[in-house]
């Protein structure tokens, strides 16, 4: 037999290795699964040379499944025929070295104690690490300097040299596998090297560390660069291999939809391990894969609802879930996800107890505090709600808020998510109310009414607002709160309550109402998250739920906790290692069964009827005299012979947990296991006016059981025995493990390294304790020793029988997969052959699955270019017949389509024409109206303004030349005053449209603010001018209906003396003034005929230029034209035409006012010839 030469290489990081590296467990029948004891370093560079100490040949010996050479055989091994050593193995070329696997056989061992005796004599007789327990109970990696007997001499890395017992002394594994990724690739596995590898990797932030199926994963307790989209592709297109929460959620939505099984990824933990962080990562991923309906979205909001309110700060965790849940994700035939619910499994006491009692510096549910620092204003006046120090079941514990949390912002992403479930705006309201009146029932208080300590409640705001909020009188409140309804016989008492009864009442009713409405609140999650589900029978549960608890003092909460991890254990177990190993002995697999705790005892002890824990709990909780002593004397009665029982001193008993033995203390157990709530109070809820209590109420009662007959309801209890809390957590325990066990589970269990939730900080003996209750290294030792891959022979077939080179069609299913084997050179150590099954070793069907997926994508490849040829050669075909086909039916389509174009299109001509001329005739004639209108209103204009000015001479120029006294003719001053009038009306006229004008400015003036002041300038010179021009005319209207007035007076008598003497010197001096006074008369008339046309049309020009120019600057007329300088211009004009119309008004004022004094001189002659006239008559 050669010797073998060991030479230990330098230390290196695990990321080094090549990527093909691998060190895998082997076969063995010892039940821990370690190496031979003469074996060397696995995985590791090893020189072989001969006996004789010739040099012989180098061989460089790296495997993938871990090789270690070896001196002797276990003649006992089930594989010792199949069995070679390293130097007796066939030589394989390089290409073959990766995959080149050799059995490792190892010495069984009879004793479970004797583990670590098979590999310490190696530990000492090498100089070697190895691991040295300090009295503080931590692991130290020391040297082994010399070994003598059963003494060693080893160093510690603090330079301290101890002499110790050697067989306390445990192998440390090589640096080499420092740090690896899976737990079943160390060589030695042993507490403290599991201990080592895995902070290893936390100090490196890499949290994450496989153990055979299971992955371990360590909180950090700080922002680790490890998620992502990034890291999620990475994960989905299998780019990087190494542990992670990805990978395990990964796995379970390939197998669902390759083997068409439900899946659940289990995740247990103490509190603080980082369970509920590891739920969402999973869904994040779960989502990511399966997204596309938008349900994922919801899915993914249920989380901060979830944790609003079933989360809450403990002294151990910030965010600590108070309840456990399962979260069933439904996926479509496509893969995509299509809908989820929620299961809840929460223990009633611990849940709802943390409403009204809190540890100090700890807090009650994030909601309360997210409601008082994130309602808004509006709501907070209608709940009334105040700030978190007013209410005394939130200040009890000193502590109201949370480092690096803010609770308002909060309270806005958790409403987020309630319009996200669809959960409307009324319901939120209700929500908020429920949760607003349970904080006023803290604030209720009580006095005294009499000498026997009765109460009654106080009328103050509190009780006020906690009936205002559930919808109740507060009269029935307060009798529900104070007094309690008791039926004895026929007859129906109402019994008054003392100070405590009272208090625990009230706080009774908070909690149900708070866990009612928790259950509420799932329910319409569920509701909302089943829209559009469509039943696949796919789906992928994730149990989030707490861990083994064991404290200096247990009481009735972990007694249920651990209870239910004990159920959970079981099931672990019966998926690792009860189930596996008779699989493979009913396969009849050549398999040494490798012995395990099972925890079936214990179960036992919680679960027998009538003597178990929980029927002996809730039968104890019936009797009213019964205590907690009296509780524990039972169970020391009934149980002291069950080897998982012992009683204890006082009220104290211990069980013995599969994660080790817990010492409870009964006091309280029987008060946590009773249901506090009276019918008294749920009969309240049920006459409230608001829907919430009512259906509060309704559910409470559904849950009722028969009538009690035993002690309570002769001693006048309710009338209906409810559910105790132990038996609702046992009921809720058994849906969620019926769920599970239709599932294929993936595991991860999450270890807290502190309990100061401290970064970088790894307490071992804390980390070992966790590994040692969730049997890390039982699953480790039975995984490396077994097959954890198994397929039918049906499915294998197949599957993989296309790969074979031979028809084998008429073969059967075994021969099929036997040759497939051989095929491809799969070793026998690799796998087993079953009666209906073939098993494998880990990593070997992986082998098979990338041939597989190699090959389908050739055949792919060939069916795409061959069913592309016929596709292309029956397209080509098809494209010709139709081409022939389009051609005719285009041709006949096209030419009817011409023929009625062509007809369209005569009609378009002749309908155009008529148009056309239509608009041509219509456009002359008002372009041909606007001309001759135009032409009108300049010829008349012009026409007036010379006839006015040649009236102005010629009546200028007449008084000039005539000195002699005019008379005028009645008919002449009555025309003349006649058109005075027409005039003055024609001015009011046109002074109520300058006021209707004027409303128009101001309204443009509000329009458009930068014009109005231009526009308000211009308005009143306009008005001045206008008011000053009519003041003009008034006063020349005026002095003409005086002159007028004389006129006609003095007329008619010159008209009668005229006709009765016929002076001829009367009458010729007269004649020629009366002729010559009739033309200055008309021409006054005219000339003011003309003023008053040409004002009017001045004013209607200008009116309307102004008009068009404010419309052109408001947008409303487009206009290629400046309208500020149009204005100027027309302002300009308008001065202009004022100045010369107020020159030619003051002219005709002049002229009236002349032929005035002639009329007046007139008058002086006529009377003189009157005068003269009478004194000759009198003569």
């Amino acid at each position: 037999m050669s010797q073998n030469t060991k030479i230990y290489p330098s230390h290196r990081f695990t990321k080094s290795l090549p990527v093909d590296f691998r060190f895998m467990g082997s076969p063995t029948c010892d039940p821990i699964g370690f190496v031979d004891v003469n074996s060397g370093n696995n995985g590791v560079t090893s020189l072989s040379t001969n006996e004789n100490g010739d040099s012989g040949g180098q061989v460089v010996e790296r495997f993938e499944n871990g090789v270690a050479d070896t001196d002797q055989v276990n003649e006992d091994s089930p594989y010792c025929g199949n069995a070679m050593l390293v130097e007796d193995r066939p030589s394989v070329g390089d290409e073959d070295l990766d995959t080149a696997t050799v059995p490792l056989p190892s010495v069984s061992k009879s004793n479970m104690e004797r583990r670590w005796s098979d590999i310490t004599s190696y530990a000492t007789k090498k100089k070697v690490h190895s691991w040295f327990q300090l009295p503080n109970g931590d692991w130290e990696l020391g040297r082994i300097i010399s070994t003598s007997g059963i003494e060693s001499v080893i160093s510690l890395p603090n330079g301290k040299v101890l002499k110790v017992n050697s067989d306390s002394l445990i192998p440390a594994n090589p640096d080499i596998l420092d740090g690896v990724d899976d737990l079943m690739q160390l060589s030695y596995l042993n507490e403290p090297s599991v201990l080592f590898n895995l902070q290893y990797r936390y100090n490196q932030d890499m949290i994450y560390t496989k153990a055979g199926p299971v992955l371990i994963a360590i909180n950090p307790f700080k922002e680790v660069s490890l998620y992502g989209n990034d890291y999620i592709e990475a994960y989905k297109n299998k780019s990087i291999e190494s542990p992670h929460v990805y990978a395990i959620a990964d796995t379970a939505i390939r197998e669902m939809t390759r083997d068409e099984v439900n899946q659940s990824i289990i995740i247990s933990g103490e509190s603080g391990a980082g369970k509920t962080e590891t739920a969402k990562i999973a869904m994040q991923y779960l989502a990511a894969l399966g997204g596309g309906s938008g349900i994922e979205y919801e899915i993914l909001k249920t989380n901060p609802i979830l944790e609003a309110f079933g989360n809450a700060k403990t002294l151990r965790n910030d965010n600590s879930s108070r309840f456990g849940k399962l979260i069933e994700i439904h996926f479509s035939e496509t893969g995509k996800i299509s809908g989820a619910k929620i299961q809840t499994c929460k223990l009633s006491f611990t849940f709802e107890s943390r409403v009204v009692q809190c540890a100090e510096g700890e807090r009650s549910y994030h909601i309360f505090y997210q409601l008082c620092a994130g309602a808004p204003r509006a709501l907070r006046e209608k709940l009334n709600l105040k700030d978190v120090d007013d209410y005394k079941y939130l200040k009890q514990s000193n502590c109201y808020s949370i480092t690096g949390i803010d609770d308002a912002e909060q309270f806005c992403i958790v409403k987020e998510a309630l319009n996200v479930v669809h959960v409307s705006k009324e319901d939120q309201e209700s929500v908020f109310a429920m949760l607003t009146a349970v904080l006023w029932l803290g604030n209720v208080s009580f006095t005294m009414i009499d000498n026997e300590n009765h109460v009654e409640t106080v009328a103050d705001e509190s009780l006020i607002n906690v009936a205002k909020l559930i919808g109740c009188d507060t009269v029935d409140l307060n009798l529900a709160l104070s007094t309690r309804k008791m039926k004895v016989g026929n007859d129906n008492i109402v019994q008054k309550l003392t100070l405590s009864q009272a208090i625990d009442t009230r706080d009774a009713l908070a909690k149900s109402i708070y866990a009612c409405l928790f259950e509420w609140l799932v329910e319409q999650i569920n509701k909302s998250l089943a829209v559009g589900k469509r039943r696949t029978g796919r789906s992928i549960s994730i149990l989030d739920i707490y861990g083994f608890e064991s404290f200096h003092r247990n009481s009735f909460e972990q007694f249920c906790i651990n209870y239910a991890n004990e159920r959970l254990q079981q099931h672990f177990n019966r998926h690792l290692f009860k189930l596996e190993q008779e699989e493979y002995i009913q396969d009849g697999i050549d398999w040494a069964k490798v012995d395990f705790d099972d925890n079936q005892d214990c179960l036992n002890l919680f679960e027998k009827k009538p003597l178990g824990l929980l029927s002996l709990v809730d039968e104890e909780s019936t009797f009213p005299n019964g205590t907690d002593f009296t509780f524990a004397n039972k169970l020391k009665q009934h149980l002291n012979s069950n080897p998982c029982f012992r009683g204890e001193r006082e009220k104290a008993f211990t069980v013995s947990h599969f994660a080790g033995e817990v010492t409870y203390d009964t006091t309280g157990f029987l008060e946590k296991n009773r249901d506090l709530l009276h019918l008294d109070s749920i009969q309240l809820l049920s006459s409230c006016s608001c829907h919430l209590p009512q259906t509060f109420a309704s559910n409470m009662l559904n849950q009722s059981e028969k009538p009690i007959v035993g002690p309570l309801h002769k001693a006048g209890g309710a009338d209906s025995q409810k559910l105790s809390v132990a038996t609702k957590f046992k009921g809720q325990l058994f849906q969620l493990m019926q769920r599970l066990e239709s599932t294929t589970p993936h595991f991860i269990r999450c270890i807290k390294p502190n309990n100061f939730q401290s970064p970088g900080s790894y307490e071992q003996g804390l980390v070992l304790q966790q590994l040692r209750c969730c049997g890390v290294l039982e699953v480790v030792r039975i995984s490396r020793s077994g097959f954890p891959t198994r397929m039918s022979h049906q499915k294998f077939s197949r599957r993989y029988g296309f790969l074979l080179l031979e028809n084998v069609a008429p073969q059967d299913p075994l021969s099929v997969s036997v040759a497939i084997l051989h095929q491809f050179n799969i070793l026998p150590e690799m796998y087993q052959v079953g009666y209906t099954k073939l098993f494998f070793r880990t990593g070997q069907i992986g082998v098979l699955e990338d041939i597989r997926n190699h090959t389908l994508h050739g055949i792919l490849r060939v069916q795409s270019c061959f069913r592309g040829y016929k596709a292309r050669r029956c397209f080509k075909e098809l494209q010709r017949g139709i081409a022939n086909l389009q051609s005719f039916v285009r041709g006949e389509k096209t030419r009817k389509e011409y023929a009625i174009l062509l007809q369209q299109h005569r009609a378009a001509v002749i309908i155009q024409k008529q148009i056309k001329g239509r608009n041509a005739r219509k456009t002359f004639k008002n372009i041909n109206d606007a001309s001759i209108l135009i032409q009108s209103v300049i010829r008349g204009w012009l026409v007036r303004r010379c006839s006015g000015d040649l009236g102005l001479l010629k009546f200028g120029g007449s008084k000039v030349n005539e000195s002699d006294e005019v008379l005028v003719k009645s008919s002449f001053v009555a025309e003349l005053q006649l058109r005075v009038l027409k005039a003055e009306a024609a001015l009011r006229e046109k002074e109520e449209e300058n006021d209707i004008l004027h409303q128009r400015l101001q309204q443009y003036e509000s329009r458009w603010s930068e014009y109005e002041v231009k526009m308000k300038s211009m308005e009143e010179v306009w008005q001045k001018q206008m008011r000053s021009l009519q003041s003009s005319l008034s006063i020349a209207k005026k002095s003409l209906a005086v002159d007028e007035s004389e006129r006609s007076s003095d007329a008619s008598v010159n008209a009668n003396d005229d006709r009765e003497y016929s002076w001829d010197t009367v009458s010729n001096n007269h004649k020629g003034p009366e002729s010559n006074g009739l033309r200055p008369m008309s021409a006054g008339l005219s000339v003011i005929s003309r003023l008053a046309e040409e004002f009017e049309q001045r004013s209607q020009v200008f009116g309307d230029d102004a008009k068009f120019l404010v419309e052109v600057k408001s947008g409303q007329v487009e206009a290629s034209l400046d309208p500020d300088r149009e204005l100027r211009r027309l302002k300009q004009m308008f001065e202009t035409w004022k100045k010369d119309y107020g020159a030619r008004l003051r002219e005709t004022k002049v002229v009236l006012y002349k032929l005035g004094n002639e009329e007046g001189a007139l008058d002086k002659v006529k009377k003189k010839w009157w005068g003269r006239r009478n004194s000759t008559r009198y003569n």
